[in-house]
């Protein structure tokens, strides 16, 4: 393994700012690597997500871009600490990438430190990776993870083994902080981290 820890951290168009960006600060911080993955190696749009006073429904605006580092094909799960599946509306399409599959199957079958907020459930979810797991999500997501065999669970953050997941984005400072910690524990055997 690398120097520094390399954790990956799956996108495509439309995945959310907050949802991506946050967590990758937040590895830096620890002393991690976060390696952006995508179906192609290229620039992706992001895009921020609200209910608005009166909306039943989510608004979408445009956030900032990210560079993708790696392609979902040139992913060897064994370089790569752990992983998360981050929200927006990127996973819906995603989801179906073989090679997202192959990869999320194998961080699951290794039981390395796994985040998932939002729709990012909706990947490991398609992967069969879920049954009998309790997770957090956004709740127009608790049909994803029922129909595939997940327990819904609305709560900022929800440990389950090697599993840790939010809701949205407003959950970050609540479900973030534990999966860094096993990704350290993972990684170099020390107990804590100063900025979770």
């Amino acid at each position: 393994m690398p120097e520094r820890p390399q954790v990956l951290i799956i996108i495509g168009d439309a995945s959310e700012t907050l949802d991506t960006m946050y967590p990758y600060y937040r590895l830096i911080e620890a002393g991690m690597q976060p390696v952006v993955a995508a179906p192609e190696k290229r620039r992706y749009q992001m895009v921020m997500h609200e209910v608005k006073p009166g909306w039943t429904i989510t608004k979408e605006w445009e956030g900032y871009t990210i560079q993708a580092d790696i392609t979902f094909a040139e992913i060897e799960p064994d370089d790569y600490a752990g992983i998360m599946f981050s929200g927006g509306r990127a996973p819906e399409y995603i989801r179906y990438d073989q090679d997202l599959v192959r990869v999320t199957k194998a961080f699951f079958a290794a039981e390395k430190p796994i985040a998932s907020v939002c729709h990012g459930v909706e990947i490991p979810a398609y992967a069969d990776c879920v049954r009998g797991r309790r997770m957090a999500t956004v709740p127009k997501c608790q049909f994803d993870l029922e129909v595939c065999g997940g327990i819904f669970v609305d709560e900022p953050c929800v440990v389950d083994g090697n599993l840790v997941s939010g809701r949205t984005f407003h959950d970050n400072g609540h479900y973030l902080g534990p999966w860094i910690e096993m990704l350290v524990k993972a990684t170099s055997g020390s107990g804590t981290v100063a900025s979770s």
